[in-house]
């Protein structure tokens, strides 16, 4: 289904969201419209984030927002779903824009799995009216569904598109670029060669498959590496339960600008919490990269800064390869709680693969190797 034909029906002019690889023609389509305009179009941090921003959206206008999002959002909704927009409490009307990663019966990752599985479930028990549609899926049906979906907006309720892959098609798609020089392959490799045998947690998406791929070049185990391939924004948690735990170790933690923004405020908490065996790296693009390269808030935030003010008592800034090795000098050699930010350019290989071991592989190796330190 083209896209505009879905917007025309929906006949919405405000969207928030975080951006998904399912929903790219959606993004592309929202983003060739209305670029980041507030007024119409706000790539949030957070699932949680664009709902709050969108009943804002209804109070003020009392028009029917549209938020989008990827079905591992929905985690980030509950709370906001089950006790702002209930009909219960205040009966914000809102329709989402949800797309089915790991819909049953279609490959997908291991992330996406138990989602897709729940995906639907999930809507329903938040008391979310649904359809799926599909490439088969006519305007006519879109319409007749969306129907319905007025008449639970009429009573404070919400509903939900939710997308089948390959549904959407836009004919435009959109590209971005920063201005920086680094590629986030080679800051891995940088990184890995001041890691050694140190346990490293990585985050969502493809810095995690470009570390993967840099192990099996090396000849190296994955024992070191965990792998976070779902649970976008939480590595450097999961990292700072290992280093409070295994405090003879440097512990890594690869992280990207978007993740760090998801869940911002587990910088304060590890900041407050100070393990001086922890470093923290961001590699900033300004993009959520693995689902199409839409912008993020970090090219317009100082997060060194957020850093130092949450507690973190060493922070750097690397924009060449020449300043992220001192800063990972500095990080192997001393101790203190660590924060890197590392400015990098947008673009993977075409040929990035994924990660062959599963999931659970990943968890009893890299539990293997702390145990043996």
């Amino acid at each position: 289904m083209d896209v505009k034909k879905l917007t025309d029906i929906i006949g919405a002019d405000f969207y928030t969201g975080v951006p998904d690889s399912l929903l790219r023609p959606l993004c592309d389509m929202l983003m060739d419209r209305y670029g980041t305009d507030p007024a119409h179009h706000i790539i949030a941090a957070n699932e949680g984030n664009c709902t709050a921003v969108a009943a804002g959206y209804h109070l003020a206008t009392g028009r029917i927002p549209v938020v989008y999002m990827q079905n591992s959002g929905e985690g980030n909704i509950i709370n906001p779903a089950a006790s702002l927009l209930n009909r219960k409490v205040y009966a914000i009307p809102m329709l989402f824009i949800i797309g089915w990663r790991g819909e049953p019966g279609v490959h997908d990752e291991p992330q996406h799995i138990y989602q897709g599985e729940v995906t639907l479930k999930l809507l329903e028990d938040m008391e979310i009216e649904s359809f799926v549609i599909s490439k088969d899926t006519t305007e006519d049906e879109v319409r007749r569904a969306l129907a319905e979906f007025e008449k639970a907006f009429a009573e404070g309720r919400q509903a939900a598109f939710v997308i089948r892959k390959g549904t959407l098609t836009y004919e435009k798609k959109m590209s971005y670029k920063n201005s920086y020089a680094m590629s986030r392959e080679e800051v891995i490799r940088h990184i890995v060669s001041f890691t050694a045998d140190d346990p490293v947690v990585s985050t969502t998406g493809k810095a995690s498959r470009e570390l993967f791929e840099i192990r099996e070049q090396n000849g190296q185990h994955h024992g070191r590496d965990f792998l976070t391939v779902g649970s976008m924004g939480h590595s450097s948690s999961i990292a700072l339960g290992i280093a409070l735990n295994k405090k003879d170790r440097k512990v890594w933690c690869i992280d990207g600008d978007g993740a760090m923004l998801m869940h911002m405020g587990s910088l304060a908490v590890i900041g407050s919490v100070k393990p001086e065996n922890l470093v923290h790296i961001v590699i900033n693009n300004s993009a959520h990269e693995t689902v199409g390269g839409l912008p993020t808030a970090a090219g317009q935030t100082d997060i060194t800064g957020i850093a130092r003010a949450c507690g973190y008592s060493r922070v750097f800034s690397a924009d060449s390869f020449e300043s992220l090795d001192e800063a990972l000098t500095a990080a192997q050699d001393g101790s203190g709680l660590t924060f890197i930010e590392v400015k990098c350019a947008l673009g993977a290989r075409a040929d990035l693969g994924r990660p062959t071991k599963t999931a659970l592989e990943n968890k009893e190796n890299f539990m293997e190797h702390l145990a043996n330190d």
